[in-house]
């Protein structure tokens, strides 16, 4: 069997009803730009570039450097960025972590959740997984209810277990195990 960072690297592009995950290019500059310098959508992100330039340097040095498993998340009908996903594999565990972003402009049209299918679609199908996890800020109630939409269950909280923006904050824990995503898919 190959090896799951190649079985990866295998599915750049992912394609939905409404959207399509592939790879971040320099294009994507403006697009990412008109999202990451609005302060309500990355709230609770870790970096966000407020320029063009600064902008270009992060798609140039983090995304396209490591593209494998870094999603532009994009509208099918225009082909507009409307947020990144990404979905780092542990062959030691065969797991994925799963973490996202979407403008603000987009959110509550289930956009994400429709990225969040395909991802574990993949993971649990020709990946062949056995566990997906994710986590957020607790302040951050949106992403909880994304991940149960998406079929995870609550596994407990961390507190204080990460800086941001100079405070250590409180991070809730989800995963999905193969089983349960199977069950889901059946019922």
């Amino acid at each position: 069997m190959k090896a799951l960072s190649i079985r990866l690297a295998e599915h750049l592009h992912l394609h939905g009803e409404r959207i399509s995950l592939r790879p971040i290019t320099l294009a994507d500059a403006a697009d990412m730009t008109e999202y990451t310098s609005d302060e309500e959508t990355t709230r609770y992100i870790f970096a966000e570039p407020k320029s063009l330039e600064q902008t270009e340097r992060l798609i140039a040095g983090y995304y396209m450097r490591e593209p494998i498993g870094k999603y532009a998340v994009i509208l099918n009908g225009n082909g507009k960025l409307i947020g990144t996903l990404e979905f780092r594999v542990d062959e030691s565990t065969n797991s994925g972590e799963l973490g996202f972003t979407l403008s603000r402009h987009y959110w509550g049209k289930g956009y994400m959740s429709e990225a969040g299918q395909l991802i574990l679609d993949l993971a649990f199908g020709p990946l062949e997984l056995e566990r997906v996890h994710a986590a957020h800020e607790t302040g951050n109630i949106a992403s909880g209810r994304l991940m149960l939409r998406l079929g995870m269950t609550h596994e407990g909280t961390r507190r204080r277990d990460h800086l941001s923006r100079g405070k250590l904050v409180d991070s809730a824990y989800y995963s999905i195990l193969k089983e349960e995503y199977e069950a889901a898919r059946r019922a």
